[in-house]
């Protein structure tokens, strides 16, 4: 076995079992990632210097695959009732294990030694040793990148072993089908196989920090972008992939902190990660400039179409799937902060895409409303994230993350109702999903007005106008905002068949009524009086 690139002191990936692999290259740059991807086969190189890859079977995660180890440390603390956290036996670790390891011998392995949490307090270390050279390309973009010095003295918390190329034996391994994402908190080790998806890498490691940091370091974990302006005024923006956390975080006027995890304190809000993972679904320099911008070099392009005979994207392309996704480093991002953290937030925006056309593209929140959408988690499944997913969903994920939740939601609805409470955070809706009918019937809202209406709230321009109450859910809607219709501000306004609506919206209610009789017993008077009227206009 021969081991190349920079290692820490007399680390080794014989330490991790696999002595037998042909060769170890660590710690390797960029470019030589990209070079070996393309000597290969495994990719090739966008007009814009971007390398592009196919992640294979798997375009976006596997929810049903993603399992925990159950095991005395986790038995009473990981959420198992919630569907999401699947039971893994410990007994089945070691022999599934053996045999990721023994699947590696002679063949060439790609270690790489990076951080998680920008915060240098709370930082974990992390070694990912991936069989594909672009997962690691992908691992560098992600963590944050340790330097010369800080490689030399690393000690890692958790390994990464990510072999696609692997598959399962359920009758054997003791998994659901071939591909698996196994997090084994006793171990701190997490076990990927028989998918490609980049995902999993990031996602897994952010379900570690949000059982991890809460529990032991009273941080709250979430799943958010957040950005800061001028002003040092921090702005967090909550929700699931597709309802526009990375496209809204990235705003030309305002640095960007991160777009997708991050972690909150007694002083602020710092990034877990290094780097950026957007979708690339009809994108535009036009409307994302800044994400546009990131794409070239060292960003990895994901189940991309190309243009007819050409290296140009074709970002309407989605004949492997919609769930197109591109990865780069802050450092891609011009007005990225660095280090990426911010101070308490003055402004936060939960962000969905409602599919039914019912609420308002933007409201404000009591707390009791606050607590209550944030426990209910309302948006649609964007196509493509999750696999045989093929058009919007709607849905309900508790904290607008419950997928990536090892504790109960209740657990982190309890940190933010605290800190909103403690610092009086202004609280906003955001509905980036369909207005003048449903999904199929309605248009999507235009990114420009969602812009236009976050920038008023941020800049203070809606605090002295006057506000109209959604008849059905209680919200406070402005009844103007600048460079937005007044028209689209109460969505009813927007359907022809104003019947049609209401039935719509007592529908949608009864859905939040049913689904929180889950959390019921937790919830308080206040955030039970926020719950939607289900009677109005039927």
């Amino acid at each position: 076995m021969n081991e190349f690139g920079r290692k820490p002191g007399n680390a080794s990936v014989s330490d991790f079992g696999l002595s037998g692999v042909r060769n170890a290259y660590w710690n390797l740059e960029p470019g030589e990632l990209v070079e070996d991807t393309i000597l290969n086969n495994q990719g090739a190189i966008a007009s814009s210097g971007a390398l592009a890859i196919d992640t294979g079977e798997f375009t976006g995660r596997s929810p049903k695959d993603k399992l925990i180890v159950r095991d005395a440390q986790t038995e009473d603390t990981v959420w198992w009732d919630g569907g999401f956290n699947i039971p893994f036996s410990p007994d089945k670790v070691e022999p599934l294990l053996n045999r990721m390891t023994a699947y590696l011998q002679n063949k060439d392995v790609y270690v790489r030694d990076c951080v998680a949490c920008s915060d240098p307090e709370y930082k974990l270390n992390i070694r990912v040793i991936t069989e594909y050279p672009w997962s690691n390309l992908f691992a560098y973009n992600m963590f944050i990148r340790p330097n010369t010095e800080e490689q030399e003295s690393f000690d890692n918390d958790w390994t990464i072993l990510c072999v696609p190329g692997f598959m399962a034996d359920p009758e054997i391994d003791g998994t659901r089908q071939h591909n698996f994402s196994i997090l084994d908190f006793t171990r701190k080790i997490a076990l990927i196989g028989g998918s490609g998806y980049t995902g999993e890498i990031k996602k897994g490691i952010f379900t570690v920090l949000n059982y991890v940091l809460p529990q032991d370091r009273g941080v709250l974990s979430m799943h958010c972008s957040a950005n800061i302006g001028k002003n040092d005024d921090t702005a967090v923006f909550f929700g699931l992939s597709g309802t526009g956390k990375t496209t809204l975080s990235a705003d030309p006027n305002r640095q960007l902190i991160g777009d997708d995890e991050h972690g909150w304190t007694e002083t602020g809000v710092f990034n877990f990660e290094g780097g950026c993972y957007a979708k690339c679904i009809d994108l535009t320099q036009e409307k994302e400039p800044q994400i546009w911008d990131a794409i070239k070099f060292g960003a990895l392009l994901e189940n991309i179409d190309f243009k007819p005979d050409s290296t140009e994207v074709d970002f309407e392309g989605c004949t492997k799937t919609e769930n197109t996704r591109v990865s780069y480093p802050l450092h891609h991002i011009d007005n990225a902060m660095d280090p990426s953290i911010g101070g308490i937030p003055k402004n936060i925006f939960f962000l969905t895409a409602d599919a039914f056309g019912v609420l308002p593209p933007l409201s404000k929140l009591t707390p009791g409303q606050a607590m209550y959408h944030f426990i209910s988690g309302y948006t649609a499944k964007v196509a493509g994230t999750e696999a045989g997913v093929t058009e919007p969903q709607t849905t309900f994920s508790a904290c607008f993350g419950a997928p990536f939740l090892p504790l109960h939601p209740t657990k982190y609805a309890e940190m933010l109702g605290e800190k909103m409470k403690q610092h009086n955070v202004n609280i906003w809706l955001v509905n980036t999903g369909w207005s003048g009918g449903e999904y199929g019937v309605g248009e999507r809202i235009k990114l420009k007005y969602t812009r236009a209406m976050i920038t008023a709230a941020l800049e203070g321009k809606l605090d002295n106008v006057d506000y109209k109450t959604h008849e059905v859910f209680g919200l406070e809607m402005p009844t103007e905002c600048p460079d937005v219709p007044t028209d689209i501000l109460d969505p009813k306004n927007t359907w022809e068949n104003k019947d049609g609506y209401d039935k719509k919206a007592s529908h949608l209610a009864e859905e939040f009524v049913k689904n929180f009789t889950e959390f019921s017993d937790f919830a308080n008077e206040e955030i039970m009086a926020a719950a939607p009227r289900v009677s109005v206009g039927v």
